[in-house]
């Protein structure tokens, strides 16, 4: 059992070297560097809640690790081996395999495939996939990422989620945005219907019949959502809509509105929040139009615009019928602090 108090760890001029060369591969399995770090803080005298703070991880990590070190030193560290005949692939190997397919790349692809990293480093293709499965890598797949530049993005932050966690009383919030650019689409072929083993199928051609604007405003209370539709995407239609909401909502409640930076929403006659520049994650009508997106409009056909917007309106007023607000749960604080981990975390790989 641990102690209740932090072991001491104390490193030999061997153990630290090999610990500092495990940080410093930043673009190598970053479970290892890690647990290097944890160890070597430990090292410098600090209890494991000052080294779950710098490092912003778990405290339970923490001492998982460091006891794991005091127990086993360098080899505590690595995964645990698996029950099952013994493995025929030395650690170098599996090394050199991690090494490669994080910090080089094949001549004439800019990412390994099982088939090439197999023919690089002399191992069978059942091989690599085991080893990648192992540490998680995918060189196949590429994710996108993207932080918001806003000189007020703290500000901006606290606003908005001030509004989410504390709506203010004898008011109304509303996330508003508009869906620009849907187009009326109708597919070449008829699209084949579902069948006992086989998908519903739809060709890849398609007739194009015009585009449409959704405007929507989300309210963040009931769920419920103001929708209008217009042929065109400028600051006047803006307007209608802001005239929209001002008919709908009962006369003696405030209303807050949550939405972009975008210029068609830069009038001076209505107080607004805006989200922070590049941050429309924040806007929560952005989820609904996601759920509109997936439910309708991905595998629907329409002839016409009309066709397309009779549609839209049906499917906002069945949404109206049992409406499902979306409930914020995140604080200003705890969105700025996952932010700035991630941010350590960008610092850390090398870029």
């Amino acid at each position: 059992m641990p102690t209740p108090t932090a072991v001491e760890i104390v490193l030999s001029r061997e153990e630290r070297a090999q610990l500092e060369s495990w940080e410093r591969r930043r673009t190598s399995a970053q479970a290892l560097a890690e647990r290097s770090r944890i160890v070597l803080a430990a090292a410098e005298g600090l209890k494991n809640t000052e080294i779950a703070e710098r490092l912003g991880v778990g405290r339970e990590m923490v001492t998982k690790w460091r006891n794991r070190f005091a127990e086993q030193r360098l080899d505590g560290l690595c995964d645990e081996p698996r029950p099952g005949q013994p493995r025929k692939i030395t650690d170098e190997k599996v090394e050199e395999v991690i090494t490669k397919t994080l910090e080089s790349a094949p001549r004439d692809a800019t990412h390994w495939s099982t088939r090439s990293m197999a023919k690089e480093v002399g191992l069978s293709q059942t091989a690599i996939s085991e080893i990648w499965r192992a540490f998680g890598l995918q060189p196949h797949r590429q994710g996108s990422w993207k932080l918001s530049k806003d000189p007020l993005f703290i500000e901006k932050v606290r606003d908005v989620v001030g509004l989410y966690m504390n709506p203010p009383e004898r008011a109304v919030v509303l996330c508003v945005d508009e869906k620009s650019q849907i187009q009326a689409l109708d597919r070449t072929a008829p699209i084949l219907p579902l069948m006992p083993g086989v998908p519903e199928r739809a060709t890849h051609d398609y007739k194009r019949h015009g585009t449409s604007s959704l405007y929507a405003a989300l309210d963040l209370c009931t769920g419920k959502v103001i929708g209008r539709l217009h042929s065109r995407h400028r600051a006047q239609e803006f307007k209608k809509f802001l005239q929209t909401i001002e008919n709908e909502v009962p006369a003696d409640l405030d209303v807050h509105l949550v939405l972009d930076n975008s210029s068609t929403h830069k009038t001076p006659e209505i107080k607004l929040h805006f989200t922070p520049t590049s941050s429309s994650w924040m806007n929560l009508v952005e989820r609904w139009f996601a759920e509109l997106t997936n439910k309708k409009l991905r595998r629907s056909a329409h002839t016409s615009v009309r066709q397309l917007n009779t549609d839209i309106r049906a499917w906002i007023e069945t949404w109206n019928e049992n409406p499902r607000p979306y409930v914020w749960t995140k604080t200003a604080d705890q969105i700025l602090e996952s932010i700035a981990h991630y941010c350590g975390r960008i610092n850390h790989s090398g870029h």
